[in-house]
């Protein structure tokens, strides 16, 4: 009667074997992840290697505890100061944000010195703050707020504070990858003189840019004159070219009429009288002036013929 009791509970006492295996293979085994650093504590006792990722063995608690922190890259803006007044090297004041991305490079050393992020965080909102009063107290206000970007100076405050940051993290187990400035503001007791100051900046640009543009069109304008003048030269000095060798081409010719004043004069009216007459033209003129007389010479001959 006993063994059949036995076979009929049977599904309930396997369940029961099933679920304290897992209780024992959970109390004496955990898991690393790929995005973990893990820290193992023996009898309170920092064991010096991290276990890779995978599954591993350990002793039951509490001989063996197990500690598990994100070794992925961390962003913190931080949170005492962020709305603190900084001032800069000349005195004036100013509002400055900043943000730190950091990881855990050496686990074991962040455990025994900082145990977990909050007193982590903790600690570096404290550097965070020390290093920007103590870097933006170098550099003058013009060269946090300007409008001229080659006058601004924040990728040289970032990396200052970066660097401090890195000296003071890494006995704690950090390491500061990048150190950013997230906001700028200004007091509003000071706005006004900002705005008033940005304002004549953009006068003074405006200022430059019409002067080298006006420079520019006198420039152009000279040069223009320049082109103009020498290509009237060059025309002049090729006319009188042209005319010196019409004189001398005519020169050969006043030659040849010198020596016969009658031809010349003949030829000279008969040109004017065909300049006058290229068209059907009707004249009532005296035949008896020149160049008219040619007709009337020119009918004689012909009548005498």
């Amino acid at each position: 009667m006993a063994s059949k009791s036995i076979f009929t509970h049977w599904p309930t006492i396997l369940l029961g074997v099933l679920v304290a295996a897992i209780l024992v293979v959970a109390i004496v085994t955990y898991q690393v992840n790929e995005t973990e650093s893990v820290v193992v504590t023996t009898l309170g006792r920092v064991e010096p290697e991290s276990p890779a990722p995978g599954l591993h063995l350990r002793w039951p608690y509490p001989i063996q505890r197990i500690y598990s922190f994100d070794r992925r890259t961390r962003c913190f803006s931080g949170s005492v100061g962020k709305l603190e007044e900084t001032q800069t090297a000349d005195g004036q004041n100013i509002l400055v944000g900043i943000f730190v991305n950091y990881r855990i490079d050496d686990p074991q050393q962040f455990f025994i010195s900082l145990e977990n992020i909050a007193k982590a965080e903790s600690e570096l909102n404290t550097w965070m703050r020390g290093a920007k009063l103590a870097t933006i107290g170098r550099y003058e206000f013009n060269q946090i707020v300007n409008t001229d970007p080659a006058k601004m100076k924040l990728t040289q405050i970032q990396d200052e504070i970066r660097q401090e940051l890195e000296q003071k993290a890494a006995p704690y187990g950090l390491t500061i990858e990048l150190v950013g400035i997230n906001s700028i503001n200004v007091p509003t007791s000071i706005s006004e003189k900002v705005f008033e100051r940005m304002n004549d900046d953009r006068k003074r640009v405006v200022a430059d840019f019409l002067a080298r543009g006006e420079q520019q069109a006198k420039s152009i304008r000279i040069e223009a004159d320049s082109n103009r003048a020498k290509t009237l030269a060059d025309a002049e000095a090729k006319a009188k070219e042209i005319r010196a060798q019409g004189d001398a081409e005519a020169a050969k010719y006043y030659e040849v009429f010198s020596k016969n004043p009658e031809l010349a004069i003949f030829l000279r009216k008969l040109d004017a009288l065909s300049q006058i007459m290229k068209t059907r033209t009707t004249l009532v003129v005296d035949t008896n002036t020149a160049p008219f007389d040619l007709l009337q010479k020119n009918a004689e001959i012909l009548g005498t013929k």
